[in-house]
Protein backbone atom coordinates (compact mmCIF):
# COMPACT_ATOMS: atom_id res chain seq x y z
CA UNK A 1 0.00 0.00 0.00
CA UNK A 2 2.94 2.59 1.29
CA UNK A 3 4.64 1.73 -2.63
CA UNK A 4 1.26 2.48 -4.45
CA UNK A 5 0.92 5.83 -2.43
CA UNK A 6 4.58 6.50 -2.85
CA UNK A 7 3.96 5.69 -6.94
CA UNK A 8 1.28 8.16 -7.22
CA UNK A 9 2.94 11.03 -5.41
CA UNK A 10 6.31 10.77 -7.78
CA UNK A 11 3.62 10.06 -10.90
CA UNK A 12 1.61 13.53 -9.85
CA UNK A 13 4.87 15.49 -8.69
CA UNK A 14 6.01 14.75 -12.26
CA UNK A 15 2.92 15.42 -14.39
CA UNK A 16 3.23 18.93 -12.35
CA UNK A 17 6.84 19.99 -13.07
CA UNK A 18 6.04 18.41 -16.92
CA UNK A 19 2.51 20.79 -17.44
CA UNK A 20 4.89 23.93 -15.84
CA UNK A 21 7.13 23.68 -18.32
CA UNK A 22 4.49 22.91 -21.32
CA UNK A 23 2.62 25.89 -20.05
CA UNK A 24 5.58 27.88 -19.86
CA UNK A 25 6.87 27.31 -23.25
CA UNK A 26 3.82 28.39 -24.39
CA UNK A 27 3.84 31.40 -22.62
CA UNK A 28 7.39 32.00 -24.56
CA UNK A 29 6.66 31.05 -27.49
CA UNK A 30 3.11 33.21 -27.65
CA UNK A 31 5.52 36.46 -26.77
CA UNK A 32 8.19 35.55 -29.31
CA UNK A 33 5.50 35.77 -31.58
CA UNK A 34 3.76 38.23 -30.59
CA UNK A 35 6.73 40.39 -30.72
CA UNK A 36 7.79 38.83 -34.46
CA UNK A 37 4.35 40.30 -35.67
CA UNK A 38 4.78 43.86 -33.98
CA UNK A 39 8.29 43.89 -36.06
CA UNK A 40 6.84 43.16 -39.02
CA UNK A 41 3.71 45.47 -38.53
CA UNK A 42 6.36 48.07 -37.92
CA UNK A 43 8.19 47.07 -41.48
CA UNK A 44 4.63 47.37 -43.14
CA UNK A 45 3.63 50.73 -42.01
Amino acid sequence: MQLLKTTLKVMATGTLIVAGVVIGGTVLAAKGIDHLGDDLNDKLH
